[in-house]
Formats: C-alpha cells, structure tokens, sequence
C-alpha cells in the first residue's frame, strides 16, 4: 500500500519543490519503465543483465579469498517496531527465535530416539524483518506491478507473478561499494539528507571505479554506524533518514544495474520527497525499472576493508531463499574479495 508522505523535505542542491512532484514521479517512471524489454512473461527485471559472462567475470575479482557478510543479525534486537513509527510498527516485528528441543531436554530424559537426543528450533519473522531483498511484487502503483501484472495476482496463497523465487540462482555478479558517507568526509549522512546522481558519479570517481551493465550497487550512508555510535535502532525503521532522491532512477536505469542495495531501511531519503507520493523511488524503481532492491545491508566492515585495500569491486553473492509465493526474501550478502 502506498501510504501519504509525513513531514516536509528540506531540498538542498539546486533541486526545486517541481522536481518532487507526483507529475515528476510519473515522467522518470516512463523514462526508466523496462515493461517489455525481455518480453512480455518477464519477472527478472533488471537481473536479466547478470549474464554466464558477467558472473565469470565477477570470479576473477576474488584474490585474496576474503569474505565478508553483510548482514545484520536476526534477532529480538533489530530494528523493527520502532516507537511512533506506524508503518513498521505494526506490520513488521524482529524475529522470534525459538527452541523446539533442547539439550536440557535430553539431560531430562525429555526425547530419546534409539540413543539419538538433539536440537531444534523454529523462527518467526516477516520477511523483510532485517537484511532483505524487495521483490518485484512488493510494490503496486495503480493497480499494477513490475511489466504490467495486474497487482491481484498477489494474494492471500502468494505471488503468482514476480514472486522472489525467481530469482534462486540468479543473485551472483560483480559488487561496487559507493561509500557516500566517506565521499562526503562524514562519518554517517544527516537524517533527511538526499544522495543525488553527482552523489554517486563523483564518489564512483574518486572510489577510481565504473558501473556498469549488470553490477549489484551498494550505497553507504553510515546510519547503521550511527545506530552503533548511539546505542540503539531508535527511529531507523521508517524515522526520517539518508537515502536515494527519486532522482537517481535514470542513472541506476542507464547504467543498467542489475541490483542495488543500501545500509537503510528504505534506500531512499525520508520524509519522502514531495506531500504527494511515499517512497517514490520504490515505485518508479520497484514497478517500473524492475530493478532488484535491497535494504538493512551492514556495509561497515566492507567499508573498511575497501578503505584498507583501496579496492571497491568484489564478487557478490546473495541468492533469495526460495520460499513460494514469497514478496521478499532475507539474506546473508556475501562481498568475496
């Protein structure tokens, strides 16, 4: 559901209130639309890039057999349901972990199968309750979700179209790290402060990379060292934040990314840009582009790493869980250097 912006957006930059317009929305989501593109029975999107090719390509970033996660912990102290955030608050919760056999069971005399005591547990979780991918069925604009399927066929059994399965085998290519919190010499972005497409050229260049066809971008802010600095998630999920402007759309659609993926709970900057549209760059990118979107990312202690070596490519890989039907998936990003 889309839901009404809350609170105004501060817009800095030479940007003007008419770039952050409903009528705006609607001109970049044409723009950057791949309704179409790889037929009319798509449901990749934008990872019909990852080519065989580009995933051996991805292989040879792998030198030192380094490999860093870059997720966050699921567990009863994440981020969700943060106080007078009614999106989140209600609709999503952290996991709940719990044993279903235990070793104080079979000290007790509890469970025993033929000598064979053991453990085992169960999970609770929305699926987008920590590190995640969005997939092409989570977002609806007018009725309508990624290459025109009508929105209905996401129903109580599931996601007949653009479900995250598809995409089982698929999530594997070269990685870029775009450290826009060390571009811009702080130590994490400012709450409400938008990244816009000179944000992501300029550190690109001073990162020494190119992005191109088929790459899975990251985007740090720093808001989850800025939740470690603080001691607590507090507002992080669904407060005002760092993000992507709506504006960015046409440089991640004709660079053809395959993927991108923030430190934030929603890639893109809240309160969201303009009264009229909330996250519409989920709309232009999620519906329109078809362009596999990640959220929750830690990109920490990649971060360092990157800075250590100097090196901000590596190998990426971060297939979705194959759950059937499902709008989304949790992962463990891996980044292989």
């Amino acid at each position: 559901m889309i839901h009404a912006a809350i609170g105004a957006l501060t817009i800095g930059k030479s940007y003007m209130a008419g770039e952050f317009t409903a009528q705006r929305m609607r001109e970049l989501a044409r723009q950057c639309s791949n309704w179409g593109r790889w037929g009319p029975e798509d449901e990749l999107g934008t990872v019909n890039y990852i080519t065989p090719e580009k995933i051996r390509e991805a292989t040879q970033l792998v030198r030192d057999g380094k490999v860093i996660s870059l997720a966050i912990p699921f567990d009863s102290d994440g981020p969700q349901g943060g106080a007078g955030l009614p999106f989140s608050q209600h609709q999503r919760f952290n996991p709940i972990h719990l044993m279903s056999r235990t070793g104080a069971d079979a000290m007790v005399g509890a469970q025993a199968h033929r000598r064979l005591h053991s453990a085992d547990d169960v999970i609770i979780m929305p699926l987008q309750a920590a590190t995640q991918w969005d997939s092409l069925a989570h977002v609806f604009f007018e009725g309508k979700m990624y290459n025109g399927y009508d929105a209905a066929l996401v129903s109580g059994f599931g996601a007949k179209k653009n479900s995250i399965t598809n995409l089982k085998d698929k999530v594997v290519s070269r990685g870029v790290l775009l450290d826009i919190a060390a571009y811009k010499g702080k130590k994490w972005l400012d709450p409400g402060e938008a990244i816009y497409p000179e944000d992501l050229d300029g550190c690109a260049k001073q990162e020494g990379i190119k992005v191109g066809t088929g790459d899975v971008v990251l985007i740090r802010t720093g808001q989850i060292a800025q939740v470690r600095a603080r001691g607590s998630w507090g507002d992080y999920a669904g407060g005002s934040a760092p993000g992507l402007s709506m504006l960015t759309a046409p440089w991640f659609f004709e660079k053809q990314v395959a993927a991108m993926a923030t430190d934030t709970w929603s890639t893109e900057v809240l309160p969201s840009e303009g009264p009229e549209i909330f996250l519409p760059l989920h709309i232009i990118c999620l519906v329109h582009m078809g362009l596999l979107i990640g959220e929750i990312f830690d990109l920490e202690e990649l971060a360092q790493d990157c800075a250590r070596d100097g090196r901000y490519e590596f190998m990426f890989v971060a297939p979705p869980l194959p759950i059937t039907g499902a709008v989304a998936s949790p992962i463990n990003p891996q980044a292989i250097k």
